[in-house]
């Protein structure tokens, strides 16, 4: 991190995608609203969508479209279950992909599940200057997604390289 750099506050959006949770159990919903406040960043909205492809473009093509939200930040759906459709229903919108992401989160998971981490499709993308992260649906995942990679990709200060001026240009 660079000292010399002042921290740049996002507006994030955070969705669950889930069939049976509500905001009274949402525990990941919870685990990356409290870590992108506790990092200095803003909720912009949160909410819960059924794991269904055009209910999620839906409310991501919205987010996307608003010029005040910097990222959004997607939990569940990147499984192997039939009803897991998050990666097809986000790939589409992206207008870059961020391939490093899922193949970093996979190498990181690794460690912490083993080989099971291959049923992992998190992805991540960039869409209309927006930042997109999908990662699965456990606590766990959230924070090691959270922790060992956006955070220092949503840190203006972070060195050599990070997301920030992408989506919140400074000039």
């Amino acid at each position: 991190m660079s000292a010399s750099k002042e921290f740049t506050p996002l507006s994030i959006a955070v969705l669950t995608v889930s069939d049976t949770r509500t905001e009274a159990n949402d525990t990941s919903g919870d685990a990356l609203v409290a870590a992108l406040e506790e990092a200095g960043h803003q909720l912009a909205t949160r909410t819960i969508v059924k794991d269904d492809v055009y209910q999620l473009r839906a409310v991501v093509s919205q987010w996307i479209a608003d010029a005040g939200i910097h990222a959004v930040l997607l939990t569940g759906g990147t499984g192997f279950t039939a009803r897991d459709s998050t990666p097809e229903a986000m790939a589409p919108l992206f207008d870059k992909h961020i391939e490093g992401f899922g193949e970093l989160f996979r190498q990181i998971s690794f460690d912490e599940i083993g080989t099971s981490t291959i049923q992992s499709r998190a992805l991540a993308g960039v869409a209309n200057r927006t930042l997109i992260f999908c990662v699965p649906g456990s606590t766990g995942a959230c924070k090691t997604a959270w922790n060992r990679i956006i955070r220092e990709q949503l840190d203006s200060r972070h060195r050599p390289c990070n997301f920030v001026e992408m989506v919140k240009p400074t000039h």
